[in-house]
């Protein structure tokens, strides 16, 4: 079979198409429109775009690898499947009483989001597991028979079993399962013992009433899109990014869905940790900015850091506690509603604002002449000349500067009584702003210096962003690959197979059983590797990762400690606490001695190799010269300066600029201000490098 791979992502305004060679030497990127109510025809666009402008068949594709925001998009929209909920009696209702936390202490009107089961679809069993795991309370098989006619009663069309420490002993959830199935076959199931098998039930139950909620519209997505690609002639394998940062194919996607909740972003972290392995950078902090959202991720020597504790659908956006909480491995990162299609504004008190609203790909900004009136941050870098109306998209499209500035004027610029340039810098510095304190933050938290790190731009609005961003954070190093609008989809195609299967078991480390532990890793492991074996990995080529969630006895919550590797043996254990003190010294600078520890969680993550990324071959001239010139505004200046404009494909390794010029290529357009140099490395990145005089 060809080795040829195509990688295909779903934003909210793009869908981005990467179609690549074992080689490198042939590369076909494309960015079609997003079609929100029917996505598919949008990814087979794309798809259909790529091949013809390459030559190559679909029956040529070894791989299709998609990341999509299916899933974060029905639990928000609230268009998933008709779904109960079977729980412990006397738990049926821990999904709406949560933590009994207020996300807002003061808010006397809080609002928190609606469990996604109402609760005439909660039902509770008799049947009782203790802490220990013990079985307190036998399972019913009358109880369980009655359950299967209440259920087809009340309508529901998948159902989540979310039994009372199921994460420690799942017979009873295996029972039902077992017995809905062979009932009822007609309902998807989903045990939480598969799904999540960790501590703490609201989280736990909440994390498998939506991967219940959600599955049927993934797997008829999914049947849709590999139905599509195979009446194309597709032979090769449909893989799926997983929000952890690898991939899976089509069968464990669709008994997990949840695991693809943050599918998309988590390929731009892919792409940034490839590019810092790669180059030995060991700080890197990615910054994707496309049409709708901005994401900022830590990448420390070539990983993204990964939580397990995730929010989905906030009432408010950025009020951590007032979504649905998620336990699934999430690569670590923050995203605001900073895009290009962001929607600039101005509030009751007379304040500018940019975003968190934004225009999407329909109908879009105004200058896309799509039925958009109002302003946004690519109708603001249209004016400021970062943009070229006739070259957007490589010119398949083209701006309307007429319908920017009408709508810049009539809602930014009047209001403030501010020039039509002056509103559309301004609309540029807020949502810049927005993205630096978000990122301070997400840095701060984590105990991080942000101006240590090289920023690696990518996404389609990012370029024009990054080095005002810089200035903003302090960074004085710039790194935009090349591709950088649809580097994504690069990410994709970098990400190994991988999965991640954890059970919580709560052990104190003076009194623990080594040989128990020893069967749980390995039983862990053996999940792990299931996905793996399933898609056709051979073992000898699976690397695996151990890991343990630890406190110190009395704490409420863990953190995560990389196990060592070899036997489970008293000196296995001594080097696990010696990486628990190391990893809490860096949380928190202090290590109290003598304390008792506790292991509550334990993980096993399973991975093939890595693929090769091949770097991307380009016809660069030897002495290129700029392919035009333009007004640039210049807010240092507070003005305009006609600065040369450059085509990135003919810009050889070693070529070296000044700021400010503008560096064009189809995807996205990088602005270099006048504090910064610019150079091309050997792997054709731009890397732009603040000047200290």
């Amino acid at each position: 079979m060809s080795q040829w791979q195509l990688a295909v992502d779903i934003g909210g305004t793009f869908t981005d198409v990467v179609l690549l060679d074992a080689a490198g030497a042939t590369t076909v990127l494309e960015k079609v429109l997003t079609t929100p109510k029917e996505p598919a025809a949008g990814v087979m666009d794309g798809v259909r775009r790529a091949l013809a402008r390459a030559g190559v068949a679909a029956r040529e594709l070894r791989y299709v690898i998609h990341g999509t925001t299916l899933v974060t998009n029905a639990l928000i929209e609230r268009k998933g499947a008709v779904t109960a909920l079977v729980a412990t009696a006397g738990h049926e209702d821990a999904i709406e009483i949560g933590r009994e936390t207020r996300y807002d202490a003061y808010d006397l009107g809080l609002e928190k989001p609606d469990p996604l089961v109402p609760p005439e679809r909660r039902f509770g069993l008799g049947a009782r597991i203790m802490a220990d795991g013990s079985e307190r309370v036998p399972l019913s098989a009358p109880e369980v028979e009655a359950l299967v006619a209440r259920l087809r009663a009340s309508g529901a069309e998948a159902v989540a079993v979310s039994l009372l420490h199921a994460y420690r002993n799942p017979a009873h959830e295996q029972a039902v399962g077992r017995a809905l199935r062979e009932l009822a076959p007609g309902l998807r199931v989903s045990l939480s013992s598969v799904v999540s098998g960790e501590i703490r039930e609201y989280e736990r139950t909440s994390t498998c009433v939506a991967n219940a909620y959600v599955r049927g519209i993934v797997e008829a997505y999914l049947r849709s899109l590999n139905e599509l690609l195979r009446a194309d002639g597709f032979a090769g394998q449909l893989l799926l990014m997983l929000s952890s940062g690898g991939t899976c194919t089509v069968e464990t996607a669709c008994e997990v869905p949840i695991r693809l909740v943050e599918s998309g972003p988590a390929g731009g972290a892919a792409a940034a940790a490839h590019h810092a392995r790669a180059t030995g950078a060991s700080r890197v902090l990615a910054f994707d900015m496309g049409g709708t959202t901005a994401k900022i991720c830590l990448i420390d020597d070539g990983e993204p850091q990964i939580t397990r504790e995730f929010e989905v659908a906030r009432v408010w956006r950025f009020k951590r506690g007032s979504g649905l909480p998620l336990l699934v491995p999430v690569v670590e990162m923050i995203e605001i509603g900073a895009g290009g299609g962001s929607i600039a504004h101005v509030d009751r008190m007379g304040l500018p604002k940019v975003g968190p609203e934004s225009a999407g790909s329909e109908p879009g900004p105004a200058c896309y002449g799509r039925g958009g009136d109002r302003p946004t941050v690519t109708d603001a870098n249209l004016v400021l000349g970062y943009l070229d109306a006739s070259y957007f998209l490589g010119g398949a499209m083209s701006l309307d500067r007429a319908a920017a500035d009408a709508a810049i004027r009539r809602h930014v610029a009047q209001p403030l009584s501010l020039s039509l340039t002056d509103a559309a810098w301004g609309i540029h510095a807020i949502v810049t702003e927005n993205m630096a304190n978000a990122a301070l933050m997400h840095a701060v938290e984590r105990g991080k210096e942000i101006g240590a790190y090289d920023l690696y731009a990518f996404g389609g609005a990012a370029p024009m962003h990054a080095c005002t961003l810089a200035e903003r954070l302090g960074v004085d190093r710039v790194i935009v690959p090349p591709g950088a609008g649809v580097r994504s989809c690069f990410g994709f195609l970098a990400s190994p197979l991988a999965f991640e299967v954890s059970r919580s078991r709560t052990v104190r480390i003076e009194h623990i059983d080594l040989g128990d532990v020893a069967a749980l890793l390995d039983a862990l492991e053996g999940e792990a590797r299931a996905p793996l074996a399933l898609a056709g990995v051979r073992g000898g080529d699976v690397t695996v990762r151990r890991f343990v969630e630890m406190r110190y006895r009395g704490q409420g919550y863990e953190i995560e400690v990389p196990a060592p590797p070899g036997a489970q043996d008293r000196a296995w254990l001594q080097a696990l606490c010696a990486n628990f003190e190391a990893v809490y010294g860096t949380y928190y600078r202090h290590v109290p001695a003598g304390l008792p520890m506790e292991a509550v969680t334990w993980r096993v993550r399973a991975q093939s190799p890595a693929p090769h990324l091949p770097p991307l071959e380009t016809a660069a001239a030897a002495r290129p010269s700029p392919k035009g010139e333009r007004p640039l505004f210049v807010p240092m200046e507070s003005a305009f300066r006609t600065v040369p404009v450059w085509d990135r494909y003919a810009l050889p390794a070693g070529w070296r600029a000044t700021g400010p010029v503008v560096i064009e290529e189809i995807e996205s357009t990088t602005v270099v201000t006048p504090a910064f140099d610019v150079a091309v490395d050997d792997g054709l990145n731009l890397v732009l490098t603040r000047r200290t005089s």
